[in-house]
């Protein structure tokens, strides 16, 4: 018989039970959290028909789709959360509640180019709020601070959310002439990447030096929240970027309102975000002196999710955090905190097999009030029993020998002290 040597696809993230725990423990805060600020949980197939998925056109997305190798041919894996969200609220728009706020947690698949930190398989933890005709700009400032308590229960509230508003870049590009501005946008969007200065190259080529010049000096300001406000009101008279400009400042006070620290809001005239569909508040997120490992969650407000399976006009919002990406770039700088070790907190021993009952019935008064407790009844010096455990992050270990068995007693061991002490069974 061949044996198949055992292994994964290239782009996936398969972990040990001790980074499980830790993983799991992440999700569990983000999930708990969103459930906090009564956002709904929904599951959506991990499948979607072609026609769904590629509604609003394929392009890039396409190239990266997942087929099923089916008979018909017509489904493939979702590569994100948001066009399943569309699909979802426009099938269900009866039975739902506006504004519908929801958020998923699920896996998505992606043909990405194989290379460190970026995965074909890969969760998404997403929280939307979708109205019905319109939603108020508050929903807006909700989003970044449910983000940013979820950050604070992680241990990384040392963020910056970095927000614009793309009505207000678009004013702006509309005063200086240039009409399409998709390439214009993706540029700056890249600006971090490539650097100012082939910044620049490029939005000469897209425009010309004296417009790139305007533009880079535009994004590139460093003034306070407040002062940059009071300039950017005066700056144009153009509708839209005042427009822009005013969401811009109630995003701004309503954060603030809601107890994000204004050391952690930057008004970045940069951020764009690269997708489409985004139409007035942008954000990023990332995390101070981590900047290297991008944004932690991003997003942004649209006017009309689903345009292409409704007539019903459905402006959302929504922020996503890259699960898997952020738990891999957390790990490679060693931020998490790995004290998540076992699920058990009391591991019983019985020093050999005459006792075991004894344990059990030990195991099973611990369950019935409430402990977090398992038992070895493996055979085998107690050496190996004692490194089973030490192995498995266990707290605390009850030594049961024969004497502890006739005197109904049991011995209690802290694994990180070394402290061991003899209680009756009564004391359990």
């Amino acid at each position: 018989m061949n044996i198949v040597k055992p292994s994964t696809i290239a782009g996936v993230m398969e972990l040990l039970p001790k980074e499980q725990l830790v993983f799991d423990n992440i999700k569990n805060i983000v999930e708990e959290t969103y459930k906090k600020y009564q956002f709904m949980p929904i599951d959506t197939p991990v499948i979607e028909k072609n026609e769904i998925l590629f509604a609003k056109g394929g392009g890039e997305t396409e190239k990266q789709i997942y087929e099923i190798a089916s008979g018909s041919k017509d489904m493939s894996l979702r590569f994100d959360l948001t066009v399943p969200l569309a699909r979802y609220v426009s099938e269900h728009f009866q039975d739902l509640n506006f504004p519908f706020k929801r958020y998923h947690i699920g896996k998505v698949y992606r043909g990405e180019r194989n290379q460190k930190g970026r995965y074909r398989e890969f969760y998404q933890a997403d929280i939307d709020i979708i109205g019905h005709n319109s939603l108020s700009i508050y929903n807006d400032a909700l989003l970044p601070r449910v983000i940013f308590e979820i950050f604070e229960k992680l241990n990384f509230s040392d963020l910056t959310f970095k927000i614009n508003n793309r009505k207000l870049l678009n004013g702006f590009f509309k005063s200086l002439g240039i009409e399409d501005t998709t390439d214009v946008l993706r540029t700056i969007d890249k600006k971090d990447k490539i650097g100012i200065d082939k910044t620049f190259d490029e939005l000469v080529r897209l425009t010309d030096e004296k417009k790139a010049s305007i533009i880079i000096e535009f994004i590139e300001n460093e003034d306070s929240n407040e002062k940059l406000l009071y300039k950017l009101f005066d700056f144009s008279d153009d509708g839209l970027f005042l427009e822009g400009v005013d969401e811009l400042n109630k995003v701004y006070r309503y954060m603030v309102d809601l107890g994000i620290p204004d050391k952690n809001i930057k008004i970045d005239l940069a951020i764009t975000r690269g997708l489409d569909y985004y139409t007035s508040t942008v954000y990023e997120t990332f995390i101070n002196g981590y900047e290297k490992i991008g944004s932690v969650c991003s997003g942004g407000r649209y006017e009309d999710l689903a345009s292409n399976f409704s007539k019903q006009k459905l402006p959302g919002v929504g922020m996503s955090i890259g699960l898997t990406r952020l738990f891999y770039q957390l790990q490679e700088l060693g931020l998490i905190d790995e004290k998540i070790k076992s699920l058990t907190d009391i591991l019983i021993i019985p020093m050999d097999e005459s006792i075991n009952e004894y344990g059990i019935e030990i195991l099973n008064k611990l369950r019935d009030n409430g402990e977090s407790v398992d038992i070895y009844l493996e055979s085998g010096k107690f050496k190996k029993k004692m490194n089973y455990a030490d192995k498995c992050g266990i707290r605390r270990v009850i030594i049961l020998g024969e004497e502890e068995m006739s005197k109904r007693e049991y011995s209690i061991k802290d694994m990180e002290t070394g402290e061991q002490v003899s209680k009756k069974f009564e004391e359990l």
